[in-house]
């Protein structure tokens, strides 16, 4: 039979289901796609093992907010209720609007369903995919999963000891960290934020920070999300070479701000290069933190080039912002980097390792992917028929990882599902 039933927040209470187009995750990316599908007139349903937006409710920190503001960061269909087009919203108003939209589009979600497996039929089309409420045959399969499924803690954090270890992925909130000082390792919008957030909470912070770009929140009155558009940066097609490990540094906290780590230094946050190694409770850092901080700087710098550029060529009345390039003069743990620190004696009783996921489709049981478990795809279009990918980072365009990019990138694969069942259904001459 096929379902189109609603969203339903009950289980499955059947025992095989038969429909064209399975969804697993009901996240930003599943909500999109059930979307797409619909215009198309497409028989599918949504699996989600927990609540439709789970990760944005229970997979972030209490203060989260969106790095995009709110006329940016959504679907075209929807706007965020209660927060203003240049506000950052609530990591729980994020979770509520998909909600929302799910119930707007009359989505079939089914949620508190695991899926087990999937795997291809051998001798019939389509996929058999057993679920935690039964199995279910589907011509099509949708990973709208996200990148976000395994945090990743590096093999060089120190085993045993008294020290508290979590990924960002498990810190919520100041008053869970132990006393003492934090090492926080990343500096990407997660670990930046995060340690900010303990040092204006009182906390002493040591901030490991590695490459990254660092771009302005805003200039010339215009959030860098849309300077991003005007210059047509959203749709680059490819990362640029050497960029790949690269972290972006922005945040949308306290209504939004420019990312500056000399400031954060000049507050009292330790800066230190890329950590190295832990060998008998001394942690070792890589001397490349002022390395670090000009690559970020000549990032910043390079977009307000351009920016004014556009103003200019354009006949833009923007007004100027010459204090955006005023940089901060270096601060001590910069000049005199700490290389080495010994944990104890600096009175560092816990890191938290903001050193980003790996994917997890170890449920996904089909041949697309590589040598490292990534998935092989063009826009989403998996080298294995009747396989897809969704809300990956980098899927068709640098502006694949936000929310509106991921509602783009869903029409995609819908326009190429909807097309491939046309083929699929044709009858012949006789």
């Amino acid at each position: 039979m096929h379902l189109t039933a609603p969203v339903k927040e009950t289980d499955m209470s059947v025992e095989k289901i038969e429909i064209d187009t399975l969804i697993v995750g009901a996240g930003q990316a599943g909500v999109a796609m059930s979307e797409h599908l619909s215009n198309h007139g497409i028989p599918h349903l949504v699996l989600e093992r927990s609540r439709i937006a789970e990760a944005w409710r229970t997979g972030r920190w209490d203060s989260l907010v969106a790095n995009g503001p709110a006329w940016h960061d959504r679907f075209p269909g929807l706007k965020f209720e209660g927060v203003s087009p240049d506000g950052f919203p609530h990591k729980d108003q994020v979770a509520d609007y998909f909600e929302t939209y799910a119930k707007k589009i009359n989505a079939p979600i089914r949620t508190g369903v695991e899926v087990k497996s999937v795997e291809r039929n051998v001798g019939r089309p389509g996929f058999t995919v057993e679920t935690s409420e039964g199995m279910i045959e589907a011509l099509h399969v949708v990973a709208a999963t996200g990148p976000f499924q395994r945090p990743i803690i590096p093999a060089i954090a120190p085993e045993g000891g008294t020290l508290t270890q979590i990924h960002s992925a498990q810190y919520r909130n100041p008053q869970q960290m132990p006393e003492g000082a934090v090492l926080v390792v990343g500096a990407g919008s997660s670990g930046v934020q995060i340690a900010d957030e303990l040092q204006r909470a009182g906390k002493q912070v040591y901030l490991s920070v590695g490459q990254h770009d660092r771009p302005p929140r805003a200039y010339r009155n215009r959030d860098f999300c849309w300077w991003l558009g005007v210059l047509g940066l959203w749709d680059a097609v490819a990362m640029q070479p050497g960029k790949e490990h690269v972290t972006i540094a922005v945040s949308g906290a306290r209504g939004g701000h420019t990312v500056d780590f000399r400031g954060l230094a000049h507050r009292g946050v330790t800066l230190v290069g890329l950590t190295k190694s832990f060998k008998d409770g001394v942690v070792s850092f890589n001397s490349d933190l002022a390395d670090n901080l000009t690559s970020g700087d000549e990032y910043y710098l390079s977009l307000l080039d351009a920016a004014d550029a556009y103003a200019e060529r354009n006949g833009l009345d923007l007004p100027l912002d010459p204090e955006a390039r005023n940089i901060y003069p270096e601060p001590a743990c910069v000049t005199q980097p700490v290389l080495e620190l010994d944990l104890a004696k600096a009175g560092v009783t816990s890191i938290i390792w903001a050193t980003g996921y790996a994917p997890d489709y170890s449920w996904l049981k089909v041949d697309t992917f590589d040598a490292k478990g990534k998935p092989l795809h063009q826009r989403g279009v998996s080298s294995e028929p009747g396989v897809y990918f969704l809300g990956l980072p980098w899927q068709s365009r640098r502006g694949s990882s936000f929310i509106w990019g991921v509602w783009h990138d869903a029409k995609y694969v819908a326009d190429y599902i909807d097309n491939r069942r046309r083929y699929l259904t044709y009858p012949d001459a006789s």
